[in-house]
């Protein structure tokens, strides 16, 4: 374009403005730190890293990332638009957007022994969503284990997309024993012959053996997919057996026992790696956030280090410790204790709700949630169980002794004539024991 000589001066009249006389207001307030640009939002975060200092998480999908992962989380990252992938972006000025990907898929390759690996999933229901669109049609046949046993909801629920748009048969555990029944899957999936089985669970408390899930599938010509949210940092330290080698699919989240961010990530077999790109991207997502992306790297180096491994140790002890205590002080554990950060206690004996239970607890400072056990006859907004996970309170630090008086305080609120009473006089001990072990970074 050629200016016109009409325009030109008033062009030049702009140019040998000061720089300070050019810098607006508006400028200026996209400098101010967040305490000054947003009170009641810089206070809500206030509130929170209070919170988590002073209350013992024993959520089981909930950790606390490093101060690494939480700094790339907000880096100048998430200012960019990169649409596409590594070397095919919509958008120009990708370069850095590639670097960090890049960097992303390959540790996240290495770490898993994975032929592929997207990582640009904003979470593991999308994760999952992708798998269902890349393996089979809506209106066939998927089978996954039931919420009510242990399941997540995107492997069936009836509010849920997967309940919502696939024919769903569910699989649980055995009533004798808190177990999966694979036994009962082989004839299910005989039965039914599902185009796709899921493997995996958001409070089973076990092992899961994905070798006899792959043969389960096989037969049928079924596609398996494992979600392995909850035991990735397991799987990632060598202490849970691999899903890789045996599983079409494999997602992930990558908080909980991985400790990155609140984000999730698919591997899978060389041979669908195209076609589940091309699902996650254009197929149920835009651009990535590419701030999380270079978060999920830096998470993928940290569970490469052999301290990872210590803490990954640590975190199955303490539930261990956690789960036994429990059960010598009289409460049922769903399956009779845990072989991983996990465990349902049962609540059925006791003369209290999972809600009840949870409520009470939040009173001492204990954060935990109610959940349904198996074959539960409550209303799941009640729940007879309340789940218990150790990869938080390891990560600050604690080990044993702690679980040893964590258990004994909540064995004390649930038994109580008045849990809430119980709870309040428990709570100034709570915060003392969390200003022991300060969360890392925090």
């Amino acid at each position: 374009m050629v200016l016109s000589e009409s325009y030109m001066p008033a062009f030049r009249i702009r140019l040998d403005r000061p720089m300070e006389r050019v810098t607006t207001q508006q400028t200026e307030s996209r400098v101010l730190p967040l305490a000054e640009a947003d009170e009641e939002i810089a206070a809500a975060i206030e509130g929170e890293k209070q919170r988590q200092h002073d209350n013992i998480e024993l959520i089981a999908s909930e950790n606390y990332c490093s101060p690494a992962v939480r700094e790339a989380t907000g880096s100048v990252l998430t200012d960019k638009y990169s649409e596409g992938y590594p070397g095919a972006r919509w958008y120009a000025g990708c370069q850095y957007m590639d670097v960090a990907e890049r960097i992303a898929i390959e540790r996240a390759k290495e770490l898993y022994g994975a032929e592929h690996a997207n990582v640009q999933p904003h979470a593991g229901s999308p994760a999952n969503l992708a798998v269902y669109m890349t393996a089979v049609r809506p209106g066939t046949k998927v089978l996954g284990m039931s919420l009510g046993h242990g399941g997540h909801l995107t492997h069936g629920h009836k509010r849920n997309f997967s309940g919502e748009l696939y024919q769903i048969i569910s699989y649980g555990v055995s009533r004798d024993t808190g177990l999966i029944d694979y036994d009962e899957i082989r004839r299910l999936a005989q039965e039914h012959n599902p185009a796709l089985i899921i493997a995996g669970a958001s409070a089973y408390s076990r092992q899961i053996d994905f070798e006899q899930f792959r043969d389960i599938a096989d037969p049928g010509g079924a596609f398996l997919m494992v979600d392995m949210a909850h035991i990735a940092g397991l799987v990632a330290a060598g202490l849970h057996p691999s899903p890789v080698p045996f599983a079409d699919f494999v997602t992930s989240t990558t908080h909980k026992t991985l400790r990155g961010p609140r984000s999730g990530f698919i591997l899978c077999k060389a041979e669908y790696a195209r076609q589940i790109d091309a699902t996650v991207f254009p197929g149920i997502q835009g651009g990535p956030m590419m701030h999380v992306i270079a978060a999920k790297a830096v998470a993928f180096k940290e569970a490469m280090q052999p301290e990872f491994r210590t803490y990954q140790e640590q975190t199955l002890a303490n539930a261990r410790t956690l789960a036994q205590e429990f059960i010598s002080h009289g409460f049922a554990v769903v399956s009779g204790g845990t072989d991983t950060h996990l465990f349902l206690l049962d609540l059925t004996g006791h003369n209290i709700t999972g809600m009840q239970g949870q409520s009470a607890l939040s009173v001492a400072g204990l954060t935990v949630n109610k959940n349904a056990i198996p074959f539960d006859t409550r209303n799941p907004a009640e729940a007879s169980g309340i789940r218990i996970g150790t990869a938080a309170v390891t990560t600050r630090g604690m080990k044993q002794p702690e679980m040893q008086r964590i258990a004994a305080w909540i064995c004390e609120v649930l038994a109580a004539s008045d849990p809430e009473a119980a709870a309040k006089a428990l709570r100034h001990e709570v915060v003392d024991l969390c200003a022991r072990f300060p969360i890392p970074g925090l």
